[in-house]
């Protein structure tokens, strides 16, 4: 997935990409963090979550119809995709070669637990070319406490296995790890445990969920401690595995800081262009937007090209712009950030103003930490330093600002903490 240019849905307003849902919310997990098994409620038939096989040409034929081409992203997303069952996605397979016009090829990104992925499915997945996006949280005390079976049993073992397996069988996974306040405590151990399983890609999700009364629920991070947690990871990877392995977050800040826009949604100017297509054809603004509030069409009554244009879809995109708070378009984070995520635009302002981002004090924290080392690392690379050059560079450079601190001096992360609570124990 990392690096890969490829085809969008397209119309007049620009490209748009789509997220399937083949079993809706179904899922054979219960992770105490899920934002989307509450969705199953709105169905009036909440036990029928399978997408037909028409619904599923419906909507393969809709979505090459939009695309420019030549090559065609496909993901699917839940729930858990695998329990729609491996002859659904032969049937896909077979109707995206069957609507795709000559010369033209796709490729296809399974987002799963990986419970379900036996030898059959890897070899499945590899002969077609899927990428996979495996979700693991880290260390196995944190992912057994999150991410449990419908018993109430860890699953750890079985998705490092399904890592193994798919490894096995050629194809090397993104690693998925959602952060907690949990996992905010412990971002080395994270990092590490999911660096050495060896598949060179890691996303970090932060968890931000509130009830509806506006509190923050237990398992939420922090501003400070994801903040924290970004800071560390990145100065272990900055010293240790730069050209290695690549964390998305860092990755999106090198493009953008090289020039170029960043490809993640939350971090673009507006949003919009990433729907979702239920099991049962309804569309929807955004994966984190499953609601009534937000369905808007569906496939069997109106081509996706049409939606995704649709006013009411054009202003959900643009309102992550043009709600900004002033705190933020004045911010010098602003061209990295521009507000993050709309669901996590729940906290207030410093002039009081409604909208600003929960994470906001941590991600500003994290920007002012990396800027300068990754601009440094885009210019060395400019230069044609190998990345153990550039790190053996970096670290001598972290050795003299480190020279003569104390435990009790100001940490020179620039945290304005004293070294001893901040970066004391990282120091090289």
């Amino acid at each position: 997935m990392q690096g890969e240019t490829f085809g969008l849905g397209t119309t007049a307003s620009g490209p748009f990409v789509v997220m399937a849902k083949p079993v809706g919310p179904l899922c054979n997990l219960k992770c105490d963090y899920c934002y989307y098994l509450e969705t199953e409620h709105f169905y009036n038939s909440p036990h029928q979550f399978r997408m037909s096989d028409s619904m599923l040409e419906a909507y393969i034929r809709q979505y090459i119809a939009a695309s420019p081409g030549p090559v065609i992203q496909f993901t699917w997303h839940g729930g858990e995709p695998t329990l729609a069952g491996l002859d659904f996605y032969r049937l896909a397979v077979n109707l995206q070669k069957q609507y795709l016009p000559e010369g033209w090829s796709c490729w296809n990104n399974l987002q799963t637990n990986g419970i379900l992925l036996d030898d059959e499915w890897c070899s499945f997945l590899a002969e077609n070319r899927f990428d996979v996006g495996l979700s693991i949280d880290g260390t196995q005390w944190l992912h057994d406490k999150n991410r449990k079976d419908h018993r109430g049993g860890g699953t750890y073992e079985c998705a490092v296995a399904a890592v193994r397996r798919l490894q096995a069988h050629g194809i090397q996974p993104d690693l998925l790890c959602t952060v907690t306040s949990a996992t905010a405590k412990e971002p080395l151990a994270v990092y590490r445990a999911l660096r050495d399983l060896g598949t060179g890609w890691i996303q970090f999700i932060p968890i931000v969920r509130h009830t509806t009364d506006g509190q923050m629920t237990e398992e939420s991070v922090t501003a400070e401690g994801y903040g924290h947690f970004l800071c560390t990871v990145f100065d272990e990877w900055l010293h240790h595995d730069l050209g290695r392995l690549d964390v998305q977050l860092f990755a999106e800040l090198i493009l953008v800081w090289s020039g170029g826009a960043a490809s993640l949604c939350w971090m673009a100017p507006s949003c919009g262009r990433v729907l979702v297509v239920e099991h049962d054809g309804r569309v929807y603004s955004c994966d984190h937007f499953v609601t009534p509030d937000y369905r808007i069409g569906n496939i069997e009554t109106a081509s996706l090209s049409t939606l995704v244009d649709l006013p009411l879809q054009r202003r959900f995109g643009n309102d992550k712009q043009t709600l900004l708070p002033l705190q933020c378009r004045t911010c010098p984070w602003l061209a990295v950030c521009n507000g993050g995520c709309p669901k996590d635009r729940v906290a207030s302002a410093e002039n009081g103003e409604q909208g600003l981002n929960y994470l906001c004090s941590g991600f500003r924290q994290f920007f002012a930490h990396a800027e300068n080392s990754l601009k440094q690392v885009v210019q060395l690379r400019k230069r044609g330093l190998t990345p153990d050059a550039i790190m053996a560079e970096l670290r001598d450079e972290s050795l003299l600002r480190w020279r003569g601190v104390g435990r009790n001096d100001l940490c020179p992360c620039g945290s304005g903490r004293k070294a001893k609570h901040c970066c004391w124990s990282k120091r090289p």
